[in-house]
């Protein structure tokens, strides 16, 4: 009796995975062709995050936002649990990201990044550094708003790791009129479905994704900004962006 549920309830997650790829390839298929509609009128495209944001409600995500956005002019800091944070972060703040270089190389998901303006860097190249500092700097003018992870891995949603102040030397010196959200990603009782904590292979932790039944609500806490300048060094900042959302 307990192989024959097992069996069943396999089955039923790979129905449910594939229902919800045919649904995320259609959505991708119509948010292209607006994408590319918007692009030929010379128009800045919401269709990337707002394709992201579907995808998240696709997979059982209902969004809550707390607080409100920045929209333009500002380095969002996160705390980090999954690849579906990127979902929720752009879904909902229209955010770019900082990623890893092979990321770029993937296939699908690293063209999907670059059509969101992911920014691609050497995470090994201490060599590097500067030239990723001042990437990220000309990114910050830009105007669009860019997040990053500063635990610089996945944890739970219970403990918020240090956060590393290497990407925070792009707001040193400052620059005029940039600032810091401090946002916190709560997945309430799904966190210990949805969390990434490494030891699982990237493909085995979507399809587990892909395959989890039901709804749940993630809640994003977009917390009070700061200004970098009052702050004296990018250790200062880290330490300033991780104590608000531990306090949230």
């Amino acid at each position: 009796m307990a192989s024959a549920a097992h069996s069943d309830a396999d089955s039923k997650g790979g129905l449910r995975a594939a229902g919800r790829l045919l649904r995320i390839v259609a959505t991708l298929l119509i948010a292209l062709l607006c994408h590319g509609a918007w692009r030929a009128a010379g128009r800045a495209s919401p269709w990337p995050r707002r394709f992201l944001r579907r995808v998240a409600v696709i997979l059982g995500a209902d969004i809550r936002v707390v607080g409100t956005p920045e929209r333009r002019n500002v380095m969002i800091a996160a705390n980090h649990l999954s690849w579906f944070d990127i979902l929720l972060l752009a879904g909902t703040a229209g955010t770019r990201f900082v990623a890893k270089a092979e990321v770029a190389r993937l296939p699908l998901i690293g063209w999907l990044a670059g059509l969101n303006r992911t920014l691609f860097v050497e995470r090994g190249d201490r060599l590097g550094v500067g030239d990723q500092v001042a990437t990220i700097r000309a990114a910050l003018s830009d105007g669009q708003p860019l997040a990053v992870f500063p635990e610089g891995t996945t944890g739970d949603d219970l403990t918020i790791l240090p956060f590393k102040p290497a990407l925070f030397a792009a707001l040193v010196p400052p620059l005029p009129g940039i600032l810091v959200q401090p946002v916190r990603i709560d997945y309430g009782p799904a966190e210990g479905e949805l969390a990434w904590l490494g030891q699982e292979a990237g493909d085995a932790h979507a399809r587990r994704v892909l395959r989890r039944a039901g709804r749940f609500t993630v809640t994003l806490h977009y917390l009070p900004p700061f200004a970098p300048a009052d702050y004296p060094d990018r250790k200062a900042i880290a330490a300033e962006a991780r104590a608000r959302i531990a306090d949230a």
